[in-house]
């Protein structure tokens, strides 16, 4: 395969990227043309897009061996390798970012989580998460179970996801809390918007959820992965005559395996709108991310025992979109 010289840099391969982990690509014909920055950014969500830049800018990416710019771009059947350094201890700062508080007392916090924020840092996202404006908001008052990156994080959503998340304040809450996760009591329903129309109000998928076995940076339905069910009911459908169908749909979760509602309604031929890692190649409304809002969450609160629910509005980018629909 020969390379562009121009966008190739023309520094050699040397001994300082052993300790790296190396994820290696390769590209297929749908995505041929695309600059190699936007390409690692669809395919490797976990990490931001200026992070890649900055991994390519280091000479950290290569494409048949070879460092590239960020302008390069990629044709079917190269292969690119990315080196990823190794994880380094990095200082968690409070961050004084507004939150949007649905209820709080002294165990547990509930935020409705902007879409775009990342829940806790990881590589690539050490600023402007949920837990550097927890840190901030609740001073020492998390727990700290998960350890120093995750204090008082029980669970997570997607970045791109909105909706209501839980926090916890002390060790005891986030025990609590956790097992009635494990337990699959606590209650959970999204809505979505998805492609394509049903036939049926309501369905059931069970599907077992595991690491893909073609694509390490995404989950799929496989005979040995963890056992996983999602229940939809049909809000909403919606028909066009140029033929992009969609739906407006809520799904309650029976488990919580990672990007479950989005395999699972891609699994059954409905991948979410927008949703740039499992869905359609094409975008009619140019949305960052999947139309996904975690719409309610319940669960018995591990003071009191009583049973508590709490609701997010949808946020005003899904309103739009279901007006534009209808």
């Amino acid at each position: 395969m020969k390379l562009n010289d121009e966008n190739i840099k023309n520094d050699e391969w040397d001994t300082e990227f052993l300790s790296d982990e190396v994820i290696e690509l390769s590209v297929v014909s749908e995505d041929s043309g695309e600059r190699i920055d936007k390409y690692l950014s669809g395919k490797l969500t976990e990490y931001s897009r200026s992070y890649l830049k900055g991994l390519i800018d280091e000479g950290k990416v290569r494409v048949e061996g070879k460092p590239v710019k960020s302008s390069f771009k990629v044709t079917e059947g190269i292969n690119i390798s990315i080196s990823i350094p190794p994880v380094k201890e990095a200082e968690i700062i409070p961050e004084n970012i507004p939150l949007d508080i649905l209820y709080e007392d002294e165990d547990v916090i509930l935020i409705n989580k902007p879409k775009g924020m990342v829940v806790h840092p990881a590589a690539g996202h050490y600023t402007g998460t949920l837990v550097n404006a927890l840190m901030y908001h609740c001073r020492d008052n998390l727990s700290g179970i998960n350890g120093e990156l995750r204090p008082g994080i029980v669970h997570r959503i997607d970045m791109d996801t909105t909706g209501v998340i839980i926090a916890c304040k002390n060790d005891v809450s986030h025990r609590i809390i956790a097992e009635q996760l494990k337990e699959h009591s606590i209650k959970r329903k999204y809505q979505a918007i998805v492609y394509g129309v049903f036939k049926d109000e309501e369905g059931r998928i069970e599907g077992s959820i595991g690491r893909s076995k073609t694509d390490r940076k995404k989950m799929a339905v496989i005979p040995d992965g963890k056992p996983a069910v999602t229940h939809y009911r049909v809000i909403r459908n919606y028909t066009s005559p140029n033929g992009n169908n969609f739906a407006h749909i809520e799904c309650e979760l029976e488990t919580g395996r990672t990007h479950q509602i989005r395999v699972h309604m891609t699994s059954i031929g409905h991948p979410l709108l927008g949703d740039e890692i499992y869905g359609a190649a094409k975008n009619p409304f140019k949305l960052d991310g999947q139309a996904l809002h975690a719409e309610m969450l319940g669960f018995v609160h591990p003071r009191t025992g009583e049973y508590m629910e709490f609701h997010a509005p949808l946020p005003e980018y899904f309103s739009k979109l279901l007006t534009k629909l209808a």
